[in-house]
């Protein structure tokens, strides 16, 4: 059922309406035929001031997305034709649509139909249940130095965690912990990219995107 905001408006009010120029009906991922679920498009800036490079996602023509309430909220996923590229937990539906719209500004954000609505139910089973990692393929974009924080987030396994310095080392710039948390705090993949799993030298918890109330219940649910 879809996601009601508290003042009785659908969240499905805050997307584009398709025009004659939409896809008729959404195919998952149909430029996406690699054997890798991740597809990691690096996009090299100048600085590392901007977390992300607005010409490169002026290039994506639409986004389907939904929102579902689960365990820890609200969820959005949306997807390009190459892969899922959002995964946000929060309160509010349009918040997260918002959100999405901050980082994809040129993009039409369409409701996914019923094929993407599969994807989604696959998505949210792993929010339930973290541990079982993500066989779809992801879009994921990023600055050089995120792209290689990001994949080294993936390689800790499940029930495990790692300090910022430890991610900072394992990607070869031991020197760089506070660029490691912001290219956390940067993740678009909530889960999907866990960094969740990444935690203070001393293990506690630390900031976390989406509340480190969200970071505790992950990390809860992977240990059990």
């Amino acid at each position: 059922m879809p996601s009601i905001t508290p003042d009785g408006t659908r969240w499905a009010d805050w997307l584009d309406v398709p025009s004659d120029g939409d896809a008729a009906s959404y195919e998952p991922f149909a430029n996406n035929r690699r054997s890798r679920n991740m597809t990691a498009i690096s996009m090299t800036q100048k600085t590392n001031s901007e977390p992300f490079l607005r010409d490169e996602y002026r290039s994506i023509a639409s986004i389907h997305v939904t929102v579902r309430d689960c365990s820890l909220g609200s969820i959005l996923v949306a997807a390009t034709e190459r892969g899922v590229c959002a995964i946000l937990l929060g309160d509010a539906p349009e918040a997260l649509i918002g959100e999405l719209r901050d980082h994809f500004p040129e993009a039409r954000v369409l409701q996914g139909e019923e094929d993407f609505d599969r994807l989604a139910n696959d998505v949210v089973e792993r929010v339930e249940a973290p541990a079982r990692g993500f066989d779809v393929p992801l879009d994921v974009r990023g600055t050089d130095f995120q792209c290689n924080v990001w994949d080294a987030l993936r390689e800790i396994p499940a029930g495990a965690t790692a300090s910022y310095m430890d991610v900072a080392k394992r990607i070869g710039a031991p020197t760089s912990a506070r660029a490691v948390a912001r290219a956390c705090a940067s993740n678009m993949l909530a889960i999907a990219i866990p960094c969740h799993r990444v935690v203070r030298a001393d293990g506690g918890l630390s900031g976390y995107r989406w509340g480190v109330d969200r970071k505790r219940q992950l990390l809860e649910r992977e240990a059990a």
